[in-house]
């Protein structure tokens, strides 16, 4: 079980009162209707991203997941095949399709079986090759692996996690600072309508526990 640092805190207790208005409500209520299926990716690339998000950011048990891939999905619909691309990848739309099947292609090679079917253990080995720019496949085209892990992975997925509500309570993060926003910014600082953390002591308790549970 992951420590909590703000018990009973919900940000979206926020959602009709002084904190946000209509403009913020409207952007949180987007985000929340996002539907948790594919319509940028193919199903098979839907797969291995979800699979690779799991591998990557891993979500507490016991409260619905943030849809990581499904916000990716939704990015690249919007934007992935415009726009600013990192050299010498294509636009970030098309390097995410050509990495997914690359890595399936790699999990076949090395497992005989796809990406989303690996073990954790083979799914974190593999991700540790393509971290180090280790992965040869010809499927990765002009997607260099160590890069595109690098520029994509550890950006998309952590932005898309800390785009929605549940992370904002996870963290203590009273959300978009429009129209109140926020007045003692200095460290250790914090105004009368933010989360209340958890004493230290608490902290390093809970996470000596979680670590042993494990």
């Amino acid at each position: 079980m992951t420590p909590e640092f703000y018990p009973g805190y919900d940000v979206l207790a926020k959602r009709e009162g002084l904190s946000w208005n209509d403009a913020t409500r409207q952007v949180i209520n987007e985000r929340l209707a996002v539907v948790n299926e594919p319509s940028y990716f193919n199903a098979e690339e839907w797969q291995t991203l979800e699979a690779l998000c799991r591998r990557i950011l891993p979500q507490p048990n016991g409260r619905p997941e943030v849809p990581l891939a499904a916000y990716i999905d939704q990015d690249m619909l919007e934007h992935g095949d415009s726009g600013t691309r990192i050299e010498p990848m294509p636009y970030d739309g098309e390097a995410w399709k050509c990495a997914l099947a690359a890595l399936d292609a790699e999990a076949l090679a090395a497992h005989h079986t796809k990406f989303r079917d690996l073990t954790a253990d083979a799914a974190d080995a593999l991700l540790c090759l393509m971290q180090k720019g280790d992965l040869t496949d010809a499927a990765w085209g002009n997607v260099p692996p160590k890069l595109f892990f690098a520029k994509r992975v550890l950006v998309d997925i952590p932005a898309a996690y800390y785009a929605h509500p549940t992370a904002w309570s996870e963290m203590g993060f009273g959300g978009p600072a429009s129209p109140r926003g926020y007045v003692r910014m200095g460290a250790n600082r914090h105004d009368a309508w933010e989360a209340t953390e958890v004493a230290p002591g608490h902290h390093a308790q809970a996470l000596r526990d979680n670590r042993n549970v494990r």
